[in-house]
């Protein structure tokens, strides 16, 4: 509810200018630091980041097409894993740009990047793979594809930093288990 104007702007947007994007094209939301952004530091939440980093999600799910096929098939995304470094702090008003981009798949999982940038600096640069579930369970990635019009077998290579991350993901999870 925290964010319903700024949800209802980025559906605006969409109505506005309902142009696509290709899959592996890059999604720019335009904000500002407003007060109710702001922690006891006066600047802006860390929590703020990733919850503004859901609204990236869902505008690049709106623009490459999977939003509309994904409510009908009543497919819900899920994130499964976040990295998240935070590099500079957004003061009071000012004005930031969130970037969110596919950047490789498998099987399962999709794996995006998001940053967050002010004046050509990055603020905010995190991680994220997640995936749709449906009424069925998991949705192959090959379905999610095809709706989006992207080849199964064409996805960039993920890179070698984000596999060692996953890998260390994976191993703090086994850990966890064992406790």
């Amino acid at each position: 509810m925290n964010l319903l104007f700024r949800l209802l702007q980025v559906l605006l947007r969409f109505v506005r200018n309902p142009a696509r994007l290709k899959p592996l094209d890059v999604s720019t939301l335009n904000f500002r630091v407003w007060p109710n952004d702001l922690d006891t530091n006066l600047h802006m939440n860390n929590g703020r980041y990733l919850t503004l980093m859901d609204l990236g999600r869902f505008d690049l799910l709106l623009r490459v097409g999977v939003f509309r096929v994904g409510w009908k098939k009543k497919w819900i995304p899920v994130l499964g894993a976040t990295t998240v470094r935070f590099r500079r702090s957004l003061k009071l008003f000012q004005k930031f740009d969130l970037k969110t981009r596919i950047i490789a798949w498998d099987a399962t999982w999709v794996y995006i990047e998001q940053s967050i940038e002010s004046e050509g600096q990055l603020y905010c640069l995190a991680y994220l793979r997640g995936l749709f579930t449906g009424p069925n369970g998991k949705v192959a990635m090959k379905e999610l594809l095809d709706v989006i019009g992207a080849d199964f077998n064409s996805s960039p290579i993920l890179p070698e930093a984000i596999s060692q991350w996953l890998k260390a993901e994976d191993s703090l999870y086994q850990d966890f288990q064992k406790r």
